[in-house]
């Protein structure tokens, strides 16, 4: 066994709500979750991820990009008004949507791949529900305290400090609630514009709908039910589980190294009893803000979010012991040191049986290594995601950027004019899909000695013209297209309008029919 030192770790007060051995009733009245600050290198790195997450969120609708004097300048942009999306360079219309369709396969791709290698690190680092629970929880200690004090007041009768300090608390939660649904809407339009509009109360209804409904959510989700979202709302903690394998990384309580638990481990040893590492202190049931105790193994409540880790780490730090008793780890490493510390199962847990006479651990404990994450499964799933992003990109960077569609008149499908030729009506439509004007040349090809004019425009009539587009716009013309009678060939021929921007060589054609009566051959 390794020295102990003389510290003395005074034990939580601390019982598992969400108990994966005694399950509440599905109906059962909530328990509140008083969860302790943790601190270590899972702390710190969930408040770099919500600090990026929240910054993302909030401040992205305010970044300009300069599109030209055509477009907005928003890098974001969801402008439903004018069927657009814009996102830094890349402005997508209705009809690609499949860009965003692809986007998230990706998004989804990804998931997967995080869940089968580090399990529900989604859950426990970048959900909003778990970022915006963090940042609740941040207002909550500042304003009542640590758990101690946040358990006291609770319990405590209503006295005037106590009705300030919750009606700050709520009054915060409902500013960040406001602000979330604030930052929601500025994704849909000009950002700063519609900010002064939402405070002067010129903005349109949907605008306060909108905060209101963000409002209620947020501060319901985050303040109010917080764990219970996650444990009885969120589909993912019962899908997750079949994207895990014996390979994936998850929260684990070595229990091979920290059973029998003892709060006195020297009478233990003293009197000859087997000892484990865990002390029995319940910090990391302090600080779970889903209220499970790690130690009951695998449960569906646990967000992975790794805070246990952090608790335990501390606690072994005082009494001079290895850390990780409480780690990431695969299950497969777990089964092995397992039956390494049972003797194959033949004999109850007994941490000797992975120590050295000095001490220090057995050579034959299994270790996690960084190229145990690269596995079949992950290859997999970063092929399907790289061939995903890899047609997209594709896609993107190859795009025309006008388009042609014709539609031929239904009724009538042709008209016999006075000196004999065939008129038959189209309506043509330019789709110019940059920020910018063009000048499109629109051209007809094939059906010998037809020519086209175009309906209320001072065009002349002939094979060719050419015609101004606004920017991002669509242009809908009415075009005849009329054929001598000697020159027809048949009741129904083919020929193609052809458009195309000389400026920028893109092109583009469509095969349309002309229609004649059988008595016109």
């Amino acid at each position: 066994m390794p020295v102990l030192k003389k510290t003395q770790v005074a034990p939580h007060a601390a019982e598992a709500v969400n108990s994966a051995k005694t399950r509440q009733p599905l109906y059962a009245a909530r328990k509140k979750i008083f969860p302790k600050r943790a601190s270590g290198n899972f702390r710190r790195f969930k408040w770099l991820v919500m600090a990026i997450t929240l910054g993302i969120y909030y401040l992205t609708p305010w970044l300009r990009w300069d599109r030209g004097s055509y477009a907005p300048d928003q890098a974001v942009l969801l402008d439903l008004a004018h069927r657009r999306f814009y996102f830094f360079f890349v402005e997508i219309w209705p009809q690609e949507f499949y860009y965003v369709a692809g986007l998230l396969m990706m998004a989804g791709i990804v998931l997967f791949l995080i869940t089968s290698t580090v399990g529900r690190a989604w859950c426990g680092y970048t959900c909003p529900q778990t970022v915006w629970v963090d940042l609740f929880l941040v207002v909550e200690r500042a304003i009542e305290g640590d758990r101690n004090a946040r358990m006291k007041l609770d319990a405590g009768p209503w006295t005037m400090r106590k009705l300030v300090l919750r009606v700050s608390k709520h009054a915060i939660w409902l500013v960040i609630a406001v602000a979330t649904g604030g930052a929601w809407i500025f994704y849909f339009a000009d950002a700063p514009t519609l900010a002064l509009d939402v405070v002067e109360g010129t903005a349109a209804p949907v605008a306060y709908v909108t905060i209101a409904v963000l409002m209620a959510t947020t501060y319901t989700f985050g303040g109010l039910m917080r764990e219970q979202v996650c444990t009885y709302m969120c589909p993912w903690p019962r899908i997750q589980a079949a994207m895990l394998d014996e390979n994936s990384l998850t929260v684990t309580y070595n229990d091979w190294r920290g059973e029998p638990r003892s709060r006195h481990a020297k009478k233990a040893i003293a009197a000859g009893q087997p000892v484990g590492d865990c002390v029995d202190c319940n910090a990391c049931v302090a600080v779970c803000p889903m209220g499970v105790d790690i130690r009951d193994g695998q449960q569906l409540e646990c967000i992975t979010c790794a805070l246990c880790i952090d608790a335990c780490d501390g606690i072994m730090d005082k009494l001079g012991r290895e850390r990780g008793l409480i780690s990431y780890a695969r299950l497969s490493d777990y089964n092995a040191n397992m039956a390494l510390a049972t003797a194959g199962g033949t004999v109850p847990v007994n941490p000797a049986l992975v120590r050295t006479v000095t001490g220090a651990f057995s050579d034959g404990l299994a270790h996690f290594q960084l190229r145990n994450i690269f596995r079949l499964r992950t290859f997999i799933y970063l092929g399907a995601w790289s061939a995903v992003g890899l047609a997209l990109l594709i896609s993107l960077l190859t795009r025309e950027r006008l388009e042609l569609n014709v539609l031929h008149d239904r009724n009538p499908q042709f008209v016999s004019l006075s000196d004999g030729s065939i008129r038959n009506g189209y309506t043509v439509k330019l789709l110019n899909m940059i920020p910018e004007p063009r000048t499109i040349v629109v051209t007809m090809q094939g059906l010998p000695g037809a020519e086209m004019n175009v309906v209320g425009d001072d065009i002349p009539a002939g094979r060719s013209f050419a015609i101004p587009v606004e920017p991002d716009r669509l242009k809908m013309l009415k075009v005849f297209v009329r054929q001598p009678v000697d020159q027809i060939r048949g009741i129904a021929q083919t020929f193609k309008f052809r458009v195309e921007d000389k400026a920028s060589f893109e092109a583009d054609e469509y095969t349309a029919i002309f229609n004649a009566p059988e008595t016109a051959r």
